[in-house]
């Protein structure tokens, strides 16, 4: 499940900073960046927990790590600095554009990954 709702995000999140990026990138130059970064945070993560292993486990969960710290520092931002964002990210308000999946997954992912030792 938890690769599966990986899948999903980032398949979002790479659409989303795709078409942003070739279509809109100076409207809102730094949204459309901080989704793109979010985009390949998933895809790495995504991997890793396809590939497997102990050295794959270890890198999914630092990437869960940083996903997390991102997702916070973007959502804390975007609630104090919204001029700064004239468009949202994938991590605006914590993920709200996503049902706050953003903020729960790496979560999630971390204690999964911490159980599955």
């Amino acid at each position: 499940m938890l690769v599966w709702l990986y899948g999903v995000i980032t398949v979002g999140a790479v659409s989303r900073s795709v078409y942003q990026i070739s279509t809109e990138f100076d409207r809102a130059p730094l949204p459309y960046t901080l989704t793109g970064a979010a985009a390949l945070v998933y895809c790495f993560i995504t991997y890793s927990l396809v590939r497997g292993g102990e050295r794959a486990r270890r890198a999914a969960l630092l990437c869960c790590a940083a996903e997390l710290a991102g997702v916070l520092v973007v959502g804390t931002w975007t609630l104090l600095r919204p001029e700064a964002f004239p468009d949202a990210t994938v991590w605006s308000q914590f993920g709200m554009g996503y049902l706050f999946i953003p903020v729960i997954l790496p979560i999630t992912g971390m204690l999964w990954l911490r159980v599955r030792r």
